[in-house]
């Protein structure tokens, strides 16, 4: 029987992936300019708790919410330390030495990591010549996006540069981890996810920023701080989740590919930033590799051959 996690992605599915990886690469630039002003864990738990808020709001009263967080609250503890508290706060920190661009470019990673993993753990997402072809193809396109950020890679800090490693890894188990919530409807798993990381990082904050403290920050840094906490990150999860059930853990971490596309492709439509030839060099690349991932063309290649006349 074919699953979600082993049948190519559906058009749904890419559209999905697409507006997740809009949203997803505006998170690196509202995360810098907010990093700037509040500390790296009082930024994840604003980030995490603003949005486990709205979702509440948003399904307050729908989807049986609270019997469902009640009897999972296990899982969504291991889902929220992996999938945000854990990688949020690492990449959060790394943005404090290095720039988003950077950044976006480690958390490509991801893909890898994911394929791997799954190919470990699950029975249905097995290793295979595609995947690594695809993987391998969208992390050098990426590569060719972010050029002189790879060049300024060699003044950062060693730590700065494992962290988003380091996060990106999390996220591949993370995605493997969260294939258990398949049955569960997807606006349920984000707030589930979003409520047990913000529930690991209050401690962590009050503990180790003493926000009470803490200088109010700009109205700019404030404006990063929703955006950040509604559009990456609530509604973010809301279309993660629901491309996980669709088409399974390493077709959902597909996304930070197209991340940093996204950004760039944001810098130039809003703030008049010129695109050059590397930038449509690494665009053309990640597409041969969401192409290889997606198989589609690969099959319609191979039929012919396997017709008989």
């Amino acid at each position: 029987m074919t699953t979600a996690a082993t049948s190519k992605p559906s058009a749904l599915a890419w559209v999905l992936l697409m507006l997740l990886g809009l949203l997803w690469g505006g998170s690196f630039f509202f995360a810098r300019v907010a990093v700037l002003e509040v500390p790296p864990f009082t930024l994840v738990f604003l980030r995490l708790g603003l949005a486990a808020l709205a979702l509440h709001v948003y399904l307050f009263g729908r989807f049986d919410l609270y019997a469902t967080l009640l009897a999972q609250w296990r899982p969504f503890l291991v889902l929220g330390l992996l999938n945000n508290a854990l990688p949020h706060t690492l990449i959060f920190f790394g943005q404090t030495q290095i720039g988003a661009g950077l950044a976006s470019i480690l958390n490509a990673t991801t893909p890898i990591w994911t394929v791997l993993i799954a190919n470990r753990w699950t029975a249905d997402e097995k290793l295979t010549s595609a995947k690594i072809l695809g993987c391998l193809a969208g992390f050098v396109g990426t590569a060719l996006l972010i050029g002189p950020s790879i060049v300024n890679a060699a003044s950062a800090p060693v730590w700065a540069l494992l962290l988003p490693l380091i996060a990106a890894v999390s996220y591949g188990f993370a995605g493997t981890y969260g294939k258990r919530f398949r049955s569960i409807p997807a606006p349920v798993t984000a707030t589930g996810q979003l409520t047990a990381s913000t529930l690991i990082m209050a401690p962590t904050c009050l503990l180790a920023d003493q926000p009470w403290h803490l200088p109010m920050p700009s109205a700019y840094a404030i404006a990063a701080i929703l955006a950040l906490a509604l559009l990456s990150t609530a509604l973010g999860y809301l279309l993660f989740f629901r491309i996980l059930a669709l088409a399974g853990a390493t077709n959902a971490s597909l996304v930070t590919l197209l991340i940093p596309p996204s950004a760039i492709l944001l810098g130039a439509t809003f703030l008049g930033e010129r695109l050059d030839w590397t930038d449509m060099g690494g665009m053309l690349v990640i597409a041969v590799g969401l192409l290889l991932l997606d198989g589609r063309v690969l099959h319609l290649r191979r039929q012919p051959a396997g017709r008989s006349t």
